[in-house]
């Protein structure tokens, strides 16, 4: 049971980190990323099979807009502007099937002002990959969510519970027909003794 639970614990971990999601169109959803150190001088959030793929660009505490792919324009949020305590999380408005895909937030952090912006952006890394499913209402098929998956490892381990439980039991019953008296009968002769 202790290795269920762990697992239990760590698929829920994993849900609530969220690298998998899925929404319907025209709902609004939170791509979570979170750096610690030192301030974040650059945050670019990309969709990488985009031309040009800068969903949100973020440099000189504002939003550059001049390269934004234009099926985000006005679509994308920070959560916190000021990137207070490491959050770059993105808010992406009005979704439809064409935001279906891969995201990555991309971050440069420190405090180094002498180097050239080119140079800026070629150093940032990646600190975080999620990938984001716009499907319609009612055409989920199966477990896509994480929230589904445990649910489905729930299911799973109680179907073995019970097989191992009627195995169990199948087991004693052989047992006891073998040495001569069943289950049943065995209960019935005790009891005939105390009365």
């Amino acid at each position: 049971m202790a290795p269920f639970l762990l697992l239990l614990f760590l698929l829920s971990e994993a849900a609530s980190d969220n690298p998998n999601i899925t929404v319907h169109p025209g709902d609004n959803v939170t791509l979570k990323c979170h750096a610690a150190g030192p301030s974040i001088t650059v945050l670019k959030w990309i969709k990488p099979d985009l031309e040009p793929e800068y969903v949100l660009f973020y440099r000189g505490n504002r939003m550059q807009t001049a390269n934004q792919n234009k099926e985000f324009k006005g679509r994308v949020e920070l959560v916190d502007r000021d990137l207070k305590e490491g959050d770059m999380s993105l808010i992406l408005k009005n979704v439809s099937s064409i935001h279906n895909g891969t995201y990555e937030c991309r971050v440069k952090d420190g405090v180094s002002r002498r180097k050239k912006r080119a140079a800026d952006i070629s150093m940032l890394r990646t600190i975080r990959t999620i990938h984001l499913q716009v499907t319609e209402r009612g055409s989920e098929d199966g477990i896509s969510s994480p929230v589904g998956l445990i649910v489905g490892l729930v299911a799973g381990v109680l179907i073995l519970v019970v097989v191992a439980v009627g195995g169990v039991l199948m087991y004693k019953r052989r047992k006891n027909k073998r040495s001569g008296q069943p289950a049943d009968d065995a209960d019935e002769a005790s009891a005939v003794q105390f009365i």
